[in-house]
C-alpha cells in the first residue's frame, strides 16, 4: 500500500531561509528573490535583525529570535535551514543545536571543503562585503582557517553602503564594479589563490562575473544551498534495467 504521511503544514518546500529585515531590492541571484531557486523555499524574516546589527555588530545578540524564527520554518515544515547573511556564522552551533535539523548559517562554511579541493599551494580567498566587521572568530566559527584571506568592497561605489545603509534603491552596475575590484585586488595583491568564496549573500548575481574576470572557481550561497536542498530532498532516477528484449534482433514484444 502506497501510504502517505503528513506532519507538518506546508510540503515540497524543504529548505528555509531566515532572512534580516531589510528593503534594499533584491534583484534575480540574489538569495531573497524567490525566483532564483530552481526549487520551493520557505522565507522567514527575523524581527529587528537589521544589517547594522548582523554585520556592523553582533549577530550574537539575536540569538533568540533566530532561533524562534527557525522553530517557526521547522514546524511549517522545512527540513535544513540557511540565512541570507554570512555573518551568522557566529550563531551555526546555537542555532544548529536549537532547532535540530541541519543549518547552514553561512556561506563561509564552503572554505574547508573548498580548500580540500585545491592544488598543494593554492588557498581560498574570501570577497566580504565587510572587511572591516569580518573577523576570524566568523572564520573559526565556519570552520575555516583563522588567517584566510579576506578582501571587502568596504571603500566601494554603492555595493556595500547600499545594503548596509538599507536604502530603497541601489545602482547594480556600480555593485557590479564594486564586486569586480574586490576580485581583481584579491588575486593580485594575495597569490595562490585558487578559488573565491563569497561571503554575501548579494553577491551572487555577479558570480559569474567573478568567475570570468579572474579565470578561478567562484562559490557562493547559491552554490552551497543547492548542495544542501540535494541531500535534503534528493534527485530521483528512473531505475533502468538491462532488458535482453530490448534488442531489435530478438525482439519479442509482450
Amino acid at each position: 500500500m502506497n501510504q502517505q504521511f503528513g506532519g507538518k503544514t506546508v510540503f515540497g518546500a524543504s529548505v528555509g531561509i531566515l532572512m534580516l529585515e531589510t528593503r534594499f531590492p533584491r534583484i534575480y541571484g540574489d538569495i531573497g528573490n524567490a525566483a532564483t531557486w530552481p526549487f520551493p523555499v520557505q522565507y522567514k524574516v527575523v524581527p529587528g535583525a537589521t544589517t547594522e546589527i548582523v554585520v556592523r555588530q553582533d549577530p550574537r545578540v539575536l540569538l533568540d529570535r533566530f532561533v524562534a524564527a527557525g522553530r517557526e520554518l521547522v514546524q511549517a515544515g522545512c527540513d535544513g535551514i540557511t540565512t541570507n547573511c554570512g555573518f551568522l556564522a557566529l550563531i551555526q552551533d546555537q542555532v544548529k543545536d536549537a532547532l535540530g535539523v541541519p543549518v547552514a548559517t553561512s556561506s563561509l562554511m564552503q572554505i574547508p571543503m573548498v580548500q580540500a579541493l585545491l592544488p598543494p599551494g593554492k588557498r581560498v580567498g574570501v570577497l566580504t562585503i565587510s572587511k572591516a566587521t569580518l573577523t576570524p572568530d566568523h572564520l573559526a566559527a565556519a570552520g575555516a582557517p583563522r588567517d584566510t584571506v579576506i578582501v571587502g568592497t568596504d571603500g566601494g561605489r554603492a555595493f556595500t553602503t547600499g545594503i548596509l545603509d538599507d536604502h530603497e534603491s541601489l545602482d547594480f552596475e556600480a555593485c557590479r564594479l564594486d564586486i569586480l575590484d574586490a576580485a581583481a585586488e584579491l588575486v593580485t595583491l594575495y597569490k595562490g589563490i585558487g578559488a573565491i568564496v563569497l561571503e554575501c549573500t548579494n553577491m551572487v548575481p555577479y558570480a559569474a562575473d567573478v568567475r570570468k574576470l579572474t579565470g578561478l572557481p567562484v562559490y557562493s550561497i547559491y552554490s552551497f544551498v543547492n548542495w544542501f536542498q540535494a541531500g535534503l530532498a534528493p534527485r530521483k532516477f528512473p531505475l533502468e534495467l538491462d532488458d535482453p528484449r530490448l534488442n531489435l534482433a530478438s525482439y519479442q514484444g509482450g
